[in-house]
């Protein structure tokens, strides 16, 4: 099984001064659960070469097991470090896609046309597509085959206004995902903040926060069985 993993380029929090990124937890959680069951697991990103990590999520206070063992993985760095140019990945190449999040996918992924395109073959070839916390923003402007938003009629979730309102960037971001899924028709619903909480409808998998990323990728790895 060859899964894809898109991760944001972006590295700018706004007009903050501060950096983000990718969030640490939301890719490593997904990327052992994967590997461990013999999953072949691909990084790109739409500029391709290193993924910035946001420096928030590599903090002492946000370690879990999962990204102490990515620190100690020389191997899975120098994928981190190396990751392919999106815009050079074929959605026939693979089994499913993953988007971790962070707050990057907000300013690139959203509105990446490469991205957009893939999802929606993805999508159209009927393949799992996975998101988790910010990364529902690469959601926001793809379409169904009917040119319909791809998340109309359906049930989603991702990182909560509440949430944001929690790390004190609702005024920074570009945009609010749950809002952004309830606009373009989404049935959005949440568990607790910062709680589990996973959605799968049809080939549509979403998780809320970076506490749900290892649950997304079990999902994933369900719908490719």
């Amino acid at each position: 099984m060859k899964v894809l993993f898109v991760l944001t380029s972006h590295d700018k929090l706004g007009d903050t001064g501060k950096k983000t990124g990718f969030w640490v937890e939301e890719f490593a959680g997904p990327y052992y659960i994967l590997i461990d069951k013999g999953v072949n697991i691909t990084l790109a990103t739409p500029k391709g070469g290193k993924a910035p990590i946001d420096p928030t999520s590599d903090t002492e206070d946000a370690a879990t097991e999962s990204t102490k063992r990515f620190h100690k993985d020389e191997d899975a760095q120098k994928m981190i470090n190396n990751t392919h140019k999106l815009a050079d990945m074929k959605a026939a190449d693979y089994d499913a896609v993953f988007y971790p999040g962070g707050h990057g996918p907000l300013w690139d992924l959203s509105q990446d046309k490469t991205s957009i395109e893939l999802i929606e073959t993805f999508n159209e070839q009927k393949k799992p597509i996975a998101f988790v916390c910010h990364a529902p923003a690469a959601l926001k402007d793809v379409k169904d085959r009917n040119g319909e938003p791809l998340v109309k009629g359906r049930r989603v979730t991702g990182f909560t206004n509440t949430e944001e309102e929690g790390v004190e960037l609702t005024d920074v971001v570009p945009f609010l995902v749950e809002d952004m899924l309830k606009k373009n028709g989404g049935f959005y619903s949440k568990g607790a903040d910062w709680s589990e909480f996973v959605l799968v409808d049809g080939n549509l998998i979403t998780g809320q926060n970076p506490a749900s990323s290892k649950l997304v990728a079990e999902r994933l790895f369900d719908a490719l069985k």
